[in-house]
């Protein structure tokens, strides 16, 4: 190696320093790390006790909450993040169009994601209290029966779906420039060959934007996954378990119940799940995204 190739490897590696440090200090120590502390019985406080696979054993065999927590993870993220594609889509949809003051409606529909999500969630409490909140009360005004809402395991998972879906704002401005990007000539070419507007939205809109459609799927799915401040703040896993979502179970078991190790064999548990949804969804997503360069 020349003396100049030498002087440039140093002086790249360098420059790079800085981003190896962190990545070091902050990604793969850590993650090796609770690699380790997942195996051991650790309360946070004393030393480390090595207990191999015993952790995982007891999530899969014996923990009494694991499988409800599973369950009402799955049950969140089945309802969750289909509802959100579809609504933000159509609010996409419906404010992709040269109307006047339609940038202010836009405004309006992005707003309730800038607002810090704890303010939010305690607004939707007072909203779902079953004496005088909102909801209740707007219920009683048109003479229907009032709603259970987070007092009841039947109704509590669904009631915090809703409140995310107050909250597509994000996801319809990812769609919104999706939609400004679909090239104007195949709306013209539908336009003179008499295309009625709900075949130019199934063969032509929805095709050109899939690409968004499946990022935002994939950032969806990893997102319902890791719920955790809506059941923190509106019930605190509860009635009955029935909004007890993994995210949570693991803040309880090491916060609360001090079993850190425990907790952190429950993360990579998560993790797993994560990944395998995601790679089902990559693994499968040639047969609905499409791509315009596939054309060529």
């Amino acid at each position: 190696m020349t003396k100049r190739k030498l002087r440039e490897w140093r002086n790249g590696y360098l420059f790079i320093l800085p981003s190896i440090i962190g990545f070091s200090v902050f990604v793969a120590y850590p993650l090796l790390s609770s690699i380790y502390y997942s195996l051991t019985e650790w309360s946070g406080y004393d030393k480390p006790k090595f207990v191999g696979l015993d952790n995982f054993d007891y999530i899969f065999n014996v923990d009494p909450a694991f499988w409800p927590s599973i369950r009402a993870t799955f049950y969140y993220v089945l309802m969750s993040v289909p509802l959100s594609l579809i609504i933000g889509l159509c609010l996409a949809m419906l404010l992709n169009r040269g109307l006047p003051g339609i940038k202010w409606f836009r405004t309006i529909y992005y707003l309730p994601t800038v607002v810090p999500s704890i303010a939010t969630l305690t607004l939707w409490l007072f909203i779902y209290q079953p004496q005088y909140g909102l909801a209740n009360s707007l219920l009683r005004a048109l003479g229907l029966p009032e709603g259970t809402w987070l007092t009841s395991s039947r109704t509590a998972l669904f009631s915090i779906v809703l409140i995310g879906l107050w909250q597509v704002g994000s996801g319809m401005i990812i769609f919104l420039s999706g939609l400004q990007s679909v090239p104007q000539e195949l709306y013209e070419a539908a336009e003179v060959d008499g295309a009625p507007r709900w075949k130019v939205s199934l063969n032509i809109t929805i095709p050109m934007i899939t690409p968004i459609l499946f990022l935002q799927l994939i950032l969806g799915i990893i997102g319902a996954f890791q719920a955790f401040n809506q059941v923190q703040v509106l019930t605190a896993g509860g009635p009955n378990f029935s909004t007890s979502l993994l995210n949570f179970k693991i803040y309880q078991d090491a916060f609360n119940n001090k079993m850190f190790g425990y907790s952190i064999a429950e993360v990579w548990v998560l993790f797993v799940i994560i990944m395998i949804f995601t790679l089902l969804t990559y693994r499968y997503s040639n047969r609905f995204v499409y791509y315009e360069s596939d054309s060529r």
